[in-house]
């Protein structure tokens, strides 16, 4: 199996995860005398043993990140780190941006008058290109996903 699978596997893991933990809450409680649609019992029970799996699966595509190199020598754990960092700047650089503009409150222009403390422009200019390395490295990791096979 590749990365790449492995990851669609977490990620279907999760959704059912997800799906049990819903049942679960459903049938926990029913009016007395009453029967649940679904033994909560048996939901947790297979709620466990999906969530073993998913730890064990997690394992492997963790320990494959750690071990296995991007084209340009780093890790994809690595890479991963690095992209989130990335993101976290391009959130930043954009939140930046929508605050930069004040919309007049109801005093008249002339009364008050907004200045923004940063170039916009050169803002918007650092987000396209943030934007455009984060897809990039992207592009990259989802490459290397997909030829390389999953760990044990």
């Amino acid at each position: 199996m590749k990365i790449a699978e492995a990851l669609l596997l977490r990620a279907d893991m999760q959704k059912k995860i997800a799906s049990l933990r819903e049942r679960i809450g459903k049938n926990a409680v029913v009016q007395d005398g009453d029967k649940p649609h679904e033994d909560p019992k048996k939901l947790m029970a297979e709620a466990f043993g999906v969530i073993k799996e998913f730890e064990a699966l997690v394992v492997r595509i963790n320990q494959s990140n750690a071990n296995t190199q991007l084209p340009d020598g780093r890790s994809i754990t690595q890479a991963i780190a690095h992209r989130e960092a990335m993101v976290s700047q391009h959130s930043l650089l954009h939140h930046t941006i929508q605050h930069s503009q004040k919309e007049p409150d109801r005093y008249s222009r002339s009364e008050i008058k907004w200045v923004a403390t940063f170039d916009v422009q050169s803002l918007q200019k650092q987000t396209e290109d943030l934007g455009k390395k984060i897809r990039e490295l992207n592009v990259m990791i989802q490459e290397t996903n997909w030829k390389t096979e999953l760990g044990d």
